[in-house]
């Protein structure tokens, strides 16, 4: 496959894949802005690789790997300071009732250690299988399984410890 082609190909994955890769750097970094920019220096870093690519079939999952590996860039450059955007901080100034029903698993998923929320996060969240997960986060397939099971063990245990703890 030629370079040029390469190139179609990825400005394909891109398109028909931004929602998904917006999606997933917000995930990350909780914040629009800094997600757009984990977007753009992605795609940036996409195109300028492209030469890198060695499977043209796996375009879609190296570029989530570059995603999720820009992501994880910036937080450390950050130090993992999460601001409040604009429109969070109106709605918890504003007094109003919280209407996030899934508000527990939310904040359990963000105290999981960073190997099992990457996990949870790219399996359900961006509905990828196994093997895609597997090959974004560079690691084994079993050990992806693992760690997705692990990782559900402890959501489950640390939501009956809350549900548990608003009964009392």
């Amino acid at each position: 496959m030629t370079k040029r082609n390469i190139e179609k190909l990825l400005t394909r994955c891109i398109t028909d894949n931004k929602e998904n890769i917006y999606r997933l750097a917000y995930s990350y970094v909780k914040n629009k802005e800094d997600a757009l920019d984990i977007v753009q220096e992605s795609i940036y870093k996409a195109l300028t690789s492209i030469g890198l690519l060695k499977n043209p079939e796996s375009v879609k999952s190296w570029l989530f790997r570059i995603v999720v590996n820009t992501s994880l860039d910036f937080l450390r450059k950050h130090k993992r300071v999460q601001l409040v955007d604009e429109e969070a901080l109106e709605f918890y100034s504003s007094g109003v009732e919280d209407v996030y029903p899934d508000i527990d698993l939310e904040r359990t998923l963000e105290e999981l250690p960073l190997k099992y929320r990457n996990v949870i996060v790219l399996r359900y969240f961006e509905d990828l299988k196994i093997e895609e997960v597997a090959e974004i986060l560079n690691e084994n397939v079993n050990t992806v399984k693992t760690r997705l099971y692990q990782a559900l063990q402890l959501l489950r245990v640390t939501l009956m410890e809350e549900s548990s703890k608003e009964m009392n």
